[in-house]
């Protein structure tokens, strides 16, 4: 391979590993929760131009858009985090391959908005807006809500626009309210998931981030609490109990976790490299669960 097919080679691998392929399935997760509604039925869908172009959209142009932006004002974090580097947690990229980013995320979604509007009518742009309007506001370089607790927690609701998104390439009704407060605060848990495996390099980077002011502890306990609210509305309003009984499992591991096992203690990066491949193993278990069901609530 000549040095410059190699080059290319690299840089091409820099923007798919930007994605986090690792983590595509909660992306999917959230795009295909609007379609369950059909049950089983919903795989009459897997004929519809609509439905591919959606999908193969939230996996790779619009992670790349969301993450990338992260990952070029987060390089002093990213140097000292021991996590990155990885298709599972993204890119670490050097400094000529992040200037290639903005050029590629620009050519990407001006080539992926005006598809997605032809399947779902111009309220998509407005959609669009809405996810750049909240991926301006997480990571403007001196007042971003990345570096603004509980701004960081606040943001992560810019994630149900991909359930939005969704709704109106495929032409479906939008979840309930009910839904929509169970995945803001499952979102909200997974950022300070995220948050307490960083600690330790956002502090060494002078970060500031929920986990990084209240502490490992105090955090793991604020995830307790919102895993409990989560099993609380599904149990309750949503009346999904076998959903709720299978999060209440995760719950109690969180509480062995919390006073037994690691307490403040850091994990591992194979361990949170584990943690990374059961997330999606149980996205991908509920996800079916949810399609069989009919959706949640």
């Amino acid at each position: 391979m000549t040095a410059k097919r190699a080059r290319r080679w690299s840089l091409a691998r820099f923007h798919l590993q930007v994605s986090r392929p690792g983590l595509w399935f909660p992306a999917i997760w959230l795009y295909l929760l609007p379609l369950t509604a059909d049950g089983p039925g919903a795989t009459g869908r897997l004929e519809d131009a609509a439905f591919w172009v959606g999908l193969v959209y939230v996996c790779w142009p619009l992670n790349h858009w969301v993450y990338g932006w992260n990952d070029r004002v987060d390089v002093e974090t990213d140097a000292l985090n021991p996590r990155k580097g990885s298709w599972l947690f993204g890119a670490r990229g050097t400094a000529g391959e992040l200037a290639t980013w903005p050029r590629a995320v620009v050519a990407t979604q001006a080539l992926c908005w005006p598809v997605l509007a032809w399947f779902g009518g111009l309220d998509v742009l407005f959609t669009g807006l809405g996810i750049a309007l909240v991926l301006f506001l997480y990571n403007h370089h001196t007042r971003g809500l990345r570096g603004r607790p509980p701004g960081d927690l606040v943001a992560q609701g810019g994630y149900l626009l991909t359930v939005v998104l969704s709704a109106q390439v495929n032409g479906v009704p939008l979840p309930s309210g009910l839904v929509f407060g169970y995945l803001a605060l499952f979102c909200a848990q997974s950022q300070l998931v995220g948050e307490v495996m960083d600690i330790v390099p956002d502090r060494a980077a002078g970060r500031q981030t929920t986990a990084t002011v209240l502490g490992t502890r105090r955090t793991k306990w604020l995830i307790i609490g919102v895993v409990a609210a989560e099993v609380a509305l599904l149990a309750g309003p949503l009346d999904d109990r076998y959903f709720a009984g299978a999060l209440g499992v995760f719950w109690v591991w969180l509480l062995f976790d919390q006073v037994v096992l690691f307490r403040e203690k850091a994990y591992s990066v194979g361990l949170m490299k584990l943690f990374g491949v059961l997330a999606n193993v149980c996205a991908v278990l509920s996800m079916g669960w949810v399609w069989w069901r009919g959706g949640l609530g």
